[in-house]
């Protein structure tokens, strides 16, 4: 998709042609995680899927914190090109290539050493920290490779190329899952080749679509004449990334709290809790999609300057995301016990009603989710990035509060409970703060 097909035209359709293939990336790359698990879980245990389930909530620390970074950056990229500054793109280019490069390599350091102290922290059982250290050790290692595949994917979206990043993650998810089996299932490396795996994939994914960027969009890469500091671009780079980072990692501290409480209830229900975040990853990947395409799409019109075409392609996202939001909510709740019995096995047990109940209570409230998406889209396009960080940051607040209030009482469900209360908070938000900079825009016009 070229920028002027995305700056003029049927928004509503553009706007599904944007999310389509990241849709299908993230479920894509939602089934991985559940195929991965599921290998995990047949081939090395309960143990083993309980503590891929505690080192997910801490490796989603770091690669959405890249990721978020990335995503920030990635609103510089639209909307310089929506605007047609290609010179401006190039140092960009530049800029978060060596900028970002270096922060990943000290987040990496820090990740590792600080590594010990989290386990402790999170209360992590002590039949399953050996597990969890051994995955994870490998994972941040790879860190710098998860920072620069997600940089090249984000960089072609925000052209409006979608479809390219679906391609090599699928290449990278095929290879995935091919190196799990024979890692774990031939070769008997247990957890450590499934993150072995899931590096060496990633890096095959970054090979492909750097090397693609270089052969099909070689005039967006720097030139000599773009090598330098860059003081504005650096300013506004890690403004702008360093927010969307903040924003992705408060929302796994929260998460990594929410699995503190959740973790004293012992394996079942760390097992049931790993297996309804894989089923609810499943449901985010809908409205995360649809969050990404109204953000590129804004911010390549917010960058051209119509700030009318901007509010109706946040209104047509509004209608898509809540027709959406109400189909993901049925399912879920006609789905949840089988959904959960595919990752913990048929007959009765306590992980399974506990998952059950989470996924019955929280596919009450996903309308709410999908809403949220909308605006935090709307938000990042047009770079007011600290508003979606405030808004993440009172829903991972009040999640965390409830969830220890909750657990002890109502078990996995209680989580379920707390989420529905951050969803109220952080809508009620966001939806007040979009009507504001609304208004505002509007007085400051007339």
């Amino acid at each position: 998709m070229q920028t002027n097909e995305l700056l003029q035209g049927n928004i509503k359709k553009q706007l599904m042609a944007l999310s389509a293939p990241m849709l299908a990336g993230n479920i894509l790359q939602q089934c991985y995680n559940a195929a991965d698990s599921l290998i995990v879980g047949r081939f090395l245990g309960t143990e083993a899927f309980g503590a891929v389930g505690i080192a997910g909530s801490i490796m989603n620390l770091f690669v959405f914190v890249l990721g978020g970074f990335s995503i920030g950056v990635s609103v510089i990229f639209a909307q310089m090109y929506g605007g047609g500054n290609r010179e401006g793109f190039r140092r960009e280019v530049f800029t978060a290539v060596t900028a970002g490069g270096l922060l990943t390599l000290l987040l990496t350091l820090s990740s590792l050493f600080f590594l010990p102290s989290v386990l402790r922290g999170i209360h992590t059982p002590e039949e399953l920290e050996n597990y969890v250290r051994d995955y994870l050790h490998i994972i941040l290692s790879g860190l710098l490779i998860t920072y620069y595949n997600n940089l090249f994917s984000n960089l072609l979206q925000a052209t409006g190329d979608t479809k390219t990043p679906l391609c090599f993650l699928f290449l990278s998810t095929c290879i995935n899952l091919i190196l799990d089996y024979m890692f774990i299932a031939v070769f008997s490396l247990g957890i450590r080749g499934a993150a072995g795996a899931t590096v060496i994939a990633q890096a095959i994914s970054m090979a492909g679509c750097g090397l693609y960027i270089k052969m099909q969009h070689g005039e967006l890469l720097w030139r000599r004449a773009d090598v330098g500091i860059h003081r504005g671009l650096l300013k506004r780079t890690f403004g702008l990334g360093l927010v969307s980072a903040l924003q992705a990692s408060s929302l796994y501290i929260g998460k990594i709290l929410v699995q503190s409480t959740v973790n004293t209830l012992g394996t079942p229900g760390i097992a049931a809790y790993t297996a309804t975040m894989r089923l609810e990853g499943l449901a985010n990947s809908f409205g995360d999609s649809g969050c990404q395409g109204v953000s590129i799409f804004v911010s390549q019109n917010y960058g051209n300057g119509n700030e009318r075409r901007v509010r109706q392609g946040v209104r047509q996202g509004l209608f898509l995301h809540v027709a959406l939001g109400f189909v993901i909510s049925c399912l879920m709740y006609l789905a949840a016990e089988p959904g959960i019995r595919l990752f913990l096995g048929n007959g009765s047990s306590p992980a399974l009603e506990y998952g059950r109940d989470y996924i019955r209570v929280i596919s009450l409230f996903y309308l709410l989710c999908f809403i949220g998406s909308n605006f935090v889209g709307y938000f990042k396009g047009v770079g007011r990035v600290v508003i979606p960080f405030i808004g993440t940051t009172c829903n991972i607040t009040v999640r965390v509060i409830a969830s220890h209030s909750l657990v002890p009482r109502w078990g996995v469900a209680g989580v379920a409970w707390a989420t529905a209360l951050g969803w109220f908070a952080v809508v009620g938000f966001l939806t007040t703060m979009y009507v504001t900079v609304v208004r505002g825009k509007g007085r400051t016009a007339s």
